[in-house]
């Protein structure tokens, strides 16, 4: 318990439902190996999937029970600036690092013993590397609004292991991914977003967040 992994890799975003379970009863295709906060870049393979009635590109939330027993999430974004003709709930506070119309996908499993959040982003600033971690309110225009970071023990430590730190390092398309996992799960109604800062590690500023509505 309280140990966590990261893993991050380069890649396209799909959007997909709970019928396809991979063999640990997660979504697929979230698989994947594992390790302690690393980086890494590669050619992206793959493609959004998603489409909405709000001619965003953007599709709802959606999730459900696994065989495993667990539940998953999913939802996928589409960035624009605050204050845009069409609303979205994922926000870019700048447009050079996140650029509108750049997407994200983030995706939830959980059970008795893990909780795995990921996700995928397309559209970034190609070959650079980016903070991102789990904050505890829903997007606004002001950055600020999406509160501090998510902690399991909270006023406690800063870091991977007590916070969900997703950082990860674009490909020369400008995709990125990345995957935390811990051995415990989130409050109920504690955890409402991600956000994307301009450098990895515990602070940075806040260039983009997306709301997402993490289950506990």
């Amino acid at each position: 318990m309280g140990a966590a992994a990261l893993l991050m890799l380069t890649g396209g975003a799909t959007i997909a439902h709970g019928a396809a379970d991979g063999a640990d009863g997660a979504p697929a295709p979230d698989g994947g190996g594992h390790a302690a906060h690393s980086t890494g870049a590669g050619d992206a393979s793959g493609s959004a999937k998603a489409s909405g009635a709000s001619g965003t590109g953007e599709a709802g939330p959606v999730g459900g029970a696994s065989r495993s027993g667990g539940f998953w999430l999913r939802a996928d974004g589409v960035f624009s600036p605050p204050g845009s003709f069409v609303p979205s709930d994922a926000l870019t506070y700048d447009t050079g690092l996140v650029p509108a119309a750049a997407r994200i996908e983030v995706t939830q499993y959980a059970d008795r013993t893990t909780t795995r959040v990921g996700t995928r982003l397309r559209g970034l600033v190609p070959n650079r590397a980016y903070g991102m971690h789990v904050h505890t309110s829903p997007c606004a225009a002001d950055p600020a609004s999406a509160g501090p970071h998510y902690q399991h023990r909270t006023s406690a430590t800063a870091d991977p292991v007590n916070e969900v730190w997703l950082d990860f390092r674009t490909d020369r398309n400008g995709d990125g991914e990345a995957e935390a996992r811990h051995g415990w799960g989130f409050r109920d109604g504690g955890a409402r977003s991600v956000i994307v800062h301009d450098v990895q590690g515990g602070a940075g500023k806040r260039v983009a967040c997306f709301t997402v509505p993490f289950s506990s």
